[in-house]
């Protein structure tokens, strides 16, 4: 166990919180005006693009209508009119909930070509210091990986440290879905990795697969690596906040409000991903059926009754997880409230078994990645509970795929 006196986290974490008012006001001055005059965007400029835009003489529909709206609309156009939407405005089609997944694929290809060839230009601009065209190869490169055959891109944005979120399996046919939150440093250039590929975002939800297939292989499931909001950098003032947890919250429901089917969906999210799944909870569509929390710093409640939801809430955490020294309190907006593993926090408490420290929760073949696949699947009474007396699946039977109402 990480030496309380000693974990250079929880310097940080004390460092933080003593620092609550002048983030306070911080946040109450220029400093968030100064963040808020930003440059148009491309996935801006392509939302502004559609607004002003027409088909055959007539307006095309808002893009923050609901799903269903926007659903109804595509459903309403033959295929080559939607293939000249996604041409036309591809970042717009590839990030919007209620177009079909298709469609969204592959605009979300048009935008990363385009931003391949951005990037590209970008490498041998003289006027870039060194620093800035690796910077532009290294998007380059990540953008030609996200381009590979079969590849399913739900959602992009090149902003910034850049947005992304990937489907894999059959999200349309699925019977059971999957959605893997990530937490701290997730962004464009951190959402897959060659070494240790499953702390990273597209790893986790590539285990998570692999294990609800040899959980339950006749049935149909699909993972999604949700890594479409701005995640802290590293562990400071955002981290400690629910500032970037809020924005991602408010993301994480519009997408799931935009799935296809009746599938249920179950949330997998880790370490300051939890935080977002936390704010999330009270707004998710009733077809949620779990949220599953590793490595929590908290979820912004005391108790798990508090998050208004109607999902199961489940949590883990490695024995040798730092995670475990953090104050579990809130204060002046800094901390994220109570331990999700406590007694007292009312969850359902799984076995992280194997998963050796914040990092390893979905490592092929811990027990922490098989307990997430059976939630995955629906096989409740196969979990096993960090508790003898098996708590954790106290009034649950196996779900059925059939979905819920």
């Amino acid at each position: 166990m990480t030496s309380f006196d000693t974990s250079p986290q929880l310097n940080v974490w004390r460092a933080l919180l003593a620092l609550a008012v002048v983030f306070v006001m911080l946040a109450t001055t220029g400093w968030t005006a100064l963040r808020s005059h930003r440059a148009v965007t491309p996935l801006q400029a392509s939302l502004s693009s559609w607004e002003h835009g027409s088909l055959h003489g007539h307006h095309l529909p808002d893009p923050d209508a609901s799903p269903a709206r926007l659903a109804r609309f595509f459903a309403s156009l033959t295929a080559q009119e939607r293939d000249r939407l996604a041409r036309r405005y591809p970042l717009a089609v590839g990030n919007m909930n209620g177009a079909p997944l298709v469609l969204r694929y592959r605009a979300n290809r048009l935008a990363l070509t385009a931003q391949r060839k951005v990037e590209l230009r970008r490498m041998h601009d003289s006027q870039l210091s060194l620093l800035g065209q690796q910077d532009a190869g290294r998007r380059m490169h990540r953008y030609e990986s996200l381009l590979r055959q079969g590849r399913q891109i739900l959602a992009f944005d090149p902003e910034g440290s850049g947005r992304v979120a990937e489907v894999i399996g059959d999200l349309k046919r699925a019977e059971r879905v999957s959605v893997v939150v990530p937490g701290v440093d997730t962004n464009l250039l951190t959402f897959q990795k060659t070494n240790r590929p499953y702390s990273a975002a597209l790893g986790m939800a590539q285990s998570l697969y692999a294990a609800e297939r040899a959980a339950s292989p006749t049935t149909r499931t699909a993972v999604i690596a949700w890594a479409d909001y701005t995640a802290p950098a590293g562990l400071g003032i955002d981290s400690a906040t629910a500032m970037r947890a809020a924005e991602g919250s408010l993301r994480l429901n519009a997408m799931l409000r935009g799935l296809p089917g009746k599938a249920p969906v179950s949330l997998f999210c880790h370490s300051y991903g939890s935080v977002v799944c936390g704010i999330a909870a009270p707004g998710l569509p009733r077809r949620v059926a779990d949220i599953a929390v590793a490595a929590s710093p908290g979820m912004r409640v005391s108790n798990a009754s508090h998050l208004r939801t109607t999902a199961q809430v489940w949590a883990m955490r490695d024995a040798t997880d730092w995670v475990q020294d953090v104050p579990y309190l809130e204060l002046g907006g800094l901390g994220h409230g109570a331990d999700p593993v406590s007694a007292a926090f009312g969850a359902r408490v799984l076995s992280a078994q194997g998963a050796k420290g914040h990092a390893g929760y979905f490592e092929p073949g811990t027990e922490s990645v098989r307990n997430f696949a059976e939630i995955g699947v629906g096989a409740y009474r196969s979990v096993r509970c960090a508790r003898e007396e098996n708590v954790c699946r106290e009034g649950l039977s196996d779900a059925s795929t059939a979905g819920r109402a």
